[in-house]
């Protein structure tokens, strides 16, 4: 029934897996047969705080009990509560504007680089360098700031102009001139591979930008909220970017996005809005999940489900080098690189089949995202079905 609804009734732009899951608790979801999956994917990099969070749910029953949206043509009490937290766990000085989405974000992102472009500079500067196998969203703007040749498809051109790509970090300060306005790059490629960048190259790249007084945009779209162990992966790496963006689980389910940047003034009134952004739902939710997982942090628990998480990845890859040829990630953004795509291809399923959902990053790596409060018990369970699928296949 729910097949034959969603192949009538929903545009095709996933290729779906048909499991109609009913409950979720922490990192454990249950489908319409009362089969259990430990979930290794937290809803790609959303969920947080984990499925069915009570702390969430009571925050958001109280919040649509009362207000659910009113408009960002008044003041939104969450919304500016928000924006302190943000800035008080960023340890910057900023201001934030809130989307629906980290593609929203990046495309307010893309509009502060170029407003900045226009108003600072004698010449008009408007171009923005990203990195090759980037993901930065899938609007036509965001599309063509990502840098996958694959992602830009002559169905939807023609494309904004303003955007070039580069290889690694170093070829970055060859590319620059006199129209470049910002560098947009993710610390840790998500769709790219969970590829993270030494923290050397990039704190260079910072000082040599600032100095150029060229912008440096850092996406957070996943590394955000806690992902890699810090609240942004910019505190991990030491660095103060102009702008920086956030989404998923940030709102733990929710939808909601955030641009965050230093340069609290390059907006006026009318040059950038949003209906449904930082609205009470929005915002309440996000409040809470913060809450939830800085004391996560403070308390060294989520440091704890980090070493443990490593550590039985770690077991996993020495036991299956015929499959595996690397670990890579940060945090709890973790990648397995395989030896080969077709088996990746067979890995996916097969783990779904033992009842472990995991993901699939760039052409041959394994991507595992669980919710940050995901459980010691459950990390063995996901661990132990995860073996049992690479055992079939190999």
């Amino acid at each position: 029934m729910l097949e034959q609804l969603d192949k009538e009734y929903v545009l095709h732009t996933y290729p779906r897996n048909y499991v109609n899951f009913k409950k979720g608790i922490n990192a454990t979801l249950f489908d319409d047969m009362q089969k259990d999956y430990i979930d290794f994917t937290s809803g790609i990099g959303v969920v947080s705080v984990g499925h069915g969070n009570k702390e969430v749910a009571d925050t958001i029953c109280t919040q649509v009990n009362n207000i659910t949206h009113i408009s960002n043509l008044y003041a939104i009490e969450p919304q500016a509560k928000l924006g302190e937290k943000i800035a008080k766990l960023s340890e910057m000085d900023v201001a934030t504007f809130f989307s629906n989405s980290g593609a929203e974000a990046n495309e307010g992102a893309i509009k502060i680089a170029r407003k900045y472009g226009e108003t600072k500079f004698d010449n008009k500067r408007y171009k923005v360098i990203t990195l090759e196998h980037s993901f930065h969203g899938r609007t036509i703007t965001t599309v063509k700031a990502t840098g996958q040749s694959s992602m830009h498809s002559p169905n939807f051109a023609p494309y904004p102009d303003g955007f070039s790509y580069d290889n690694k970090i170093d070829d970055i300060y060859n590319s620059i001139d006199n129209e470049t306005v910002a560098v947009m790059i993710e610390l840790v490629q998500g769709e790219g591979g969970v590829q993270p960048f030494k923290k050397e190259d990039i704190q260079e790249l910072a000082k040599f930008l600032k100095k150029q007084g060229i912008l440096l945009i850092i996406d957070e779209v996943q590394t955000g909220a806690y992902r890699t162990g810090e609240f942004l992966a910019s505190n991990l790496y030491e660095i103060q970017p102009d702008i920086i963006t956030m989404a998923k689980g940030l709102g733990g389910g929710v939808p909601i996005g955030a641009v965050i940047t230093t340069h609290k003034d390059i907006f006026e009134p009318g040059d950038h809005g949003s209906t449904f952004g930082g609205n009470y739902l929005s915002t309440s939710a996000a409040n809470k999940v913060l809450d939830i997982l800085d004391n996560y942090k403070n308390s060294g628990k989520l440091d704890e489900t980090i070493i443990y998480f490593d550590k039985k990845l770690t077991e996993l890859f020495e036991n299956n080098t015929n499959i595996f040829t690397n670990k890579v990630g940060l945090g709890l953004m973790k990648g397995l690189r395989v030896k080969d795509a077709d088996t990746l291809a067979k890995i996916i399923p097969t783990a779904f089949e033992e009842g472990v959902l995991v993901l699939k990053a760039g052409k041959n790596t394994l991507r595992l995202l669980p919710p940050l409060t995901i459980s010691k018990e459950e990390i063995n369970e996901g661990f132990k079905r995860l073996a049992n699928a690479l055992a079939k296949i190999s």
